[in-house]
């Protein structure tokens, strides 16, 4: 999957919010047809998805799309996976899961709908959004090789902080090792570790320290509920050109010691070795991707 900076969720039936999104500069749009969207405009918002969808790619418009979908257990995953699978959607966003089944479940239903429908390595994207879900992650990760990413969820008023119990304050202590564990199983998966989200729409300080402690505990992107929040999350989780700057000079540091038979050196008052060299090389591959996003 991409490594998405920012990810902006949009309700699904509102379709005039589609390009305000795409505006906003996120590196991905969620179409959502779960919690946003009210029970009686349900049909409608499946339809008005596919269009959105079908319009953005006629239109050549380079943005990841995602779906998300309503759960396992309301009986309408499989109506909605059938009307928006297709050309165009690069993953389905899939709540509710706790369990490696459950991604199986997802991964069986996409399979059948991709066959039908087309559309090309649709991957999953799973919040660990309740209890059970938080304990099984590691499974979760590894379920199917469709799950492109994992979400830390740590939202002031949503589905985790009842499951859980924990209370909610900007500075996240009470939801850091919740979301250290989820950082650590998305990695030893090979997937992409995302955390969100930051509800306070005005806050936009709190916003830039929440996506900076994200940042620290190892996640590379974070999901968004309102377009301002999009240039920042974009800047956190962004390549900065001061810490390009020093990963070259690291390499080149590195390099020209390892051709005089030294295998450590003194960089800018840092002790290197072979494990910099590799973490820099990773954090420039990183980089090259995410500035190319918006050319995918």
């Amino acid at each position: 999957m991409h490594p998405y900076r920012s990810m902006l969720f949009v309700p699904g039936h509102r379709a005039s919010w589609v390009d305000k999104a795409v505006a906003s500069g996120a590196d991905a749009i969620t179409l959502d047809l779960e919690d946003s969207v009210p029970q009686d405009l349900k049909q409608d918002a499946r339809r008005i998805v596919r269009e959105s969808i079908e319009r953005l790619r006629t239109e050549n418009v380079k943005i990841g799309v995602l779906v998300r979908v309503n759960g396992l257990a309301t009986g309408q995953t499989g109506f909605d996976l059938e009307a928006v699978v297709g050309p165009g959607v690069d993953a389905i966003f899939a709540p509710k899961v706790e369990s490696a089944l459950d991604a199986q479940r997802f991964e069986t239903l996409i399979d059948y709908f991709e066959a039908r429908n087309g559309g090309k390595e649709i991957r999953l994207v799973i919040p660990m959004e309740t209890a059970r879900a938080v304990a099984r992650c590691e499974e979760i990760a590894s379920s199917t090789p469709r799950v492109g990413g994992i979400l830390g969820s740590t939202a002031e008023h949503a589905d985790i902080a009842r499951e859980i119990g924990f209370e909610w304050t900007p500075e996240g202590l009470e939801t850091l090792a919740l979301r250290a564990r989820v950082q650590v199983a998305a990695r030893a998966a090979g997937v992409h570790p995302m955390t969100g989200l930051w509800e306070r729409i005005h806050d936009l300080s709190g916003l830039r320290e929440f996506a900076l402690q994200g940042r620290r505990l190892g996640f590379l992107g974070q999901i968004a509920i309102h377009p301002s929040h999009v240039p920042i999350i974009n800047e956190v989780y962004g390549p900065s050109p001061e810490r390009r700057r020093f990963f070259e000079g690291l390499i080149q540091a590195y390099t020209e010691a390892a051709a005089r038979g030294e295998g450590a050196v003194v960089y800018e008052g840092s002790h290197i070795d072979k494990a910099h060299l590799d973490k820099a090389r990773e954090w420039l591959a990183h980089a090259d991707l995410v500035e190319g996003l918006r050319d995918h």
